[in-house]
């Protein structure tokens, strides 16, 4: 059997990245957890999928879109491995038993819908549906990529989380994604640029949300909040509002800075990511303004 993950996670060099600010002078943390776009040949080769299918799960150059967060003095995480290895904005063990040899270990979550829809923390499908593997491969190669790639990741996001609320008082995670412009539907987000997911208003304040909507808004964005994407495990494990940390999750309209089938980026791109950047900035100058108050104090 050609098993997909037999590279181990040396076959990422590294498996992600911390690009820290000479400073750290606002107290948000940015994370990219679909980014990686290191495909490894053995992945590849127990794939029924070429290259670019499997990308079709991929949150392309988002990490290249926030990279200006770093000079505003943000830590920004990104993960060098793809979504369509190793999900890491799911519980550490969403786990569907069809696609593994082997019993999976008795804790492992096999009912919730994200394993239902083939979207678990090792997904079956790509985005559009298409299934990922030609066979079943053994159970011990999903957990190997959870215990040497998803949980250093999330200990790491974690520990930068913690170190933020040290130094600032307060943390905010903003989780950086990207969405399919076919995914939104007909209704209210069908042409939707911008999703802004806190899990209706639970995981981080809504001074937050409003800022960031009011001032995409003014650029003359559309925005919606919530509406299909909520947020997941990472903005729900993370956003403690009540103690302080805030977890907002971004989902950028892909069309708006690439071309969706080649994945290569358009004349949108550059101005998208300096407009993502004044934006950042004014919200970042607000939370600190002894003047607004009202998310500190939430």
């Amino acid at each position: 059997m050609n098993s997909p993950s037999s590279n181990g996670p040396e076959a990422f060099d590294p498996p992600f990245v911390v690009d820290e600010p000479v400073r750290h002078a606002i107290p948000f943390v940015f994370n990219t957890p679909h980014s990686g776009a290191v495909y490894p040949p053995t992945f590849l080769g127990a794939s029924r999928l070429d290259a670019l299918t499997l990308r079709r799960s991929e949150d392309a150059h988002v990490d290249r879109l926030f990279a200006a967060v770093v000079g505003l003095g943000a830590p920004l995480m990104r993960a060098n491995f793809p979504r369509a290895y190793l999900d890491l904005n799911r519980e550490p063990y969403e786990l569907d038993p069809r696609m593994f040899l082997g019993r999976l270990p008795s804790f492992a979550n096999t009912r919730s819908m994200r394993v239902a829809g083939g979207l678990g923390t090792v997904p079956r499908i790509v985005a559009d549906g298409q299934e990922i593997y030609r066979e079943r491969w053994p159970v011990e190669e999903a957990v190997a990529r959870i215990e040497t790639l998803y949980k250093p990741y999330h200990r790491t996001l974690r520990g930068l989380i913690q170190r933020t609320a040290r130094s600032f008082g307060r943390a905010i995670l903003i989780d950086c994604h990207s969405m399919p412009s076919t995914s939104l539907g007909r209704e209210d987000s069908a042409q939707a640029d911008f999703v802004l997911g806190d899990r209706f208003g639970t995981s981080c304040a809504p001074a937050l949300t409003e800022s960031f909507e009011r001032r995409l808004r003014a650029l003359g964005y559309r925005v919606v909040r919530n509406k299909p994407y909520a947020g997941g495990f990472i903005t729900e494990h993370y956003g403690e509002p009540g103690l302080g940390r805030h977890a907002l999750q971004i989902e950028i309209n892909r069309a708006l800075y690439m071309n969706e089938q080649s994945l290569a980026l358009t004349a949108g791109f550059a101005p998208l990511s300096q407009q993502l950047a004044t934006v950042i900035a004014a919200v970042a100058a607000e939370t600190v303004d002894s003047a607004s108050p009202r998310m500190a104090a939430e």
